[in-house]
């Protein structure tokens, strides 16, 4: 068994996801009856939604304790690609939109959700957030509360004695071992989270959708493939592909099953650190990103609120359009960490059309028939740039680094 055991850890984590999702789908088809599988599922995403708000305290905690002043972190940088991209998004989707525009079918109103009623409520939502009892921010995995309290506790435990942050440095590592374990079992995860889609949606239920699918799915391709690379390639100046690959197959698999970016958070911190990246950077980064970093949930937004105007016979012209990019891009930001989080925020964009709120809610409706695919890309690229941005900013940082001490010893000489 211990040979088994060795011989199942040796091949590559990615192999085990996808051995796991051909079962997943082959179950789902033949045995959909078998409902215990879904367990497999519920206890992976369970487990990294428990472990994920204790590692981000711990290891920005022990990151901001540890710090050496006069150290420079790529923060700023990061979180002005995090912007960048999420825009861009959301941009991407408004031209998608013009280009292939779409109506639907309007469902039953989803009446037992409440979205929120305006960008002043997700700003104050946001802002309330920050100032959140630490411990029920850690129970309610509020990952803002939880980022403001680490920040916090991290600046004071500066000053405080060696041993201390060797204590709290030795929890994070531990945590990180944890986390190891866990996403060990992503195969097996993988395979229960597939048998439930695969077992009580059915594929039949999502082909009258199929254009909206398309074009929802079509335009986050794009922004992976193309915007994405495009970004990488300004920031690090050589081929982007293998990085943005690297991220999109490690990261984005995962994200693309879990369908939470907070989740997912355990799963970027691994990669990061595969990457080499600076912990002190990414242990702050990854965290922020699965809050702010929303391109896959701007593209959403965006999408179904034109096509809401397109059912009803709304013109909009592209400069209200783009407004609707910028305003999909500051909402998303206050998506939730969790499945379908983004679509809540659609009757905050159809607003902007004066689409009325039970039309609205229709849409949500729609959205969270797609779902099951629309939200699986959405998560994986959100996810995803996470890394990829922590990282360019990082190789950018160092190339400047390089292309200055080369142009020094080139004045020495």
């Amino acid at each position: 068994m211990k040979n088994l055991v060795t011989r199942w850890n040796e091949i590559s984590l990615v192999k085990r996801i996808i051995c796991g999702l051909i079962i997943g789908i082959v179950l789902g088809l033949v045995v959909p009856q078998a409902t215990a599988l879904s367990l497999l599922g519920n206890l992976f995403v369970g487990a990294l939604k428990a472990i994920a708000p204790i590692l981000v305290l711990f290891l920005v905690m022990s990151a901001l304790a540890k710090h050496q002043e006069g150290k420079q972190t790529n923060m700023k940088h990061i979180i002005g690609l995090y912007l960048l991209g999420t825009f861009l998004a959301g941009l991407m989707a408004v031209i998608a939109s013009f280009l292939f525009p779409v109506t639907l079918t309007l469902t039953q109103s989803t009446s037992d959700i409440t979205p929120p009623g305006g960008i002043g409520e997700v700003l104050n939502t946001l802002m309330m957030n920050l100032v959140a009892n630490p411990v029920d921010a850690l129970v309610n995995a509020n990952y803002i509360g939880i980022l403001a309290w680490a920040v916090l506790l991290g600046i004071a435990l500066r000053k405080a004695p060696e041993g201390v942050k060797v204590a709290i440095e030795s929890v994070a590592d531990a945590i990180s071992q944890i986390v190891r374990w866990i996403i060990n079992c992503a195969p097996f995860g993988v395979l229960g989270l597939v048998f439930t889609t695969i077992s009580q949606q059915g594929i039949d239920s999502l082909l009258s959708y199929g254009k909206l699918i398309v074009l929802l799915v079509g335009t986050m391709a794009f922004v992976a493939f193309v915007v994405n690379p495009i970004i990488v390639f300004i920031g690090i100046r050589r081929n982007p592909f293998p990085l943005v690959l690297k991220c999109l197959k490690d990261s984005g698999i995962t994200a693309f099953f879990t369908r939470s970016s907070a989740a997912n958070i355990p799963v970027n911190m691994r990669l990061c650190a595969e990457l080499g990246l600076d912990r002190d950077t990414y242990a702050v980064s990854i965290p922020l990103g699965s809050t702010i970093n929303m391109g896959g949930a701007a593209v959403t937004i965006s999408i179904l609120a034109l096509a809401a105007a397109n059912t009803l016979g709304i013109q909009v012209d592209f400069a209200s359009a783009v407004v609707l990019s910028v305003l999909s891009a500051v909402s998303a930001c206050g998506a939730s960490g969790v499945a379908g989080g983004s679509l809540l925020l659609v009757p905050l964009a159809c607003s902007l059309f004066g689409i009325p709120n039970d039309v609205a809610m229709q849409v949500v409706g729609v959205g969270f028939i797609v779902g099951v695919i629309q939200d699986s890309c959405e998560t994986a690229i959100n996810s995803s740039t996470d890394v990829l941005y922590t990282a360019v900013a990082e190789l950018s940082k160092r190339r400047k680094l390089e292309g200055s001490a080369a142009a020094q010893s080139y004045t020495q000489a």
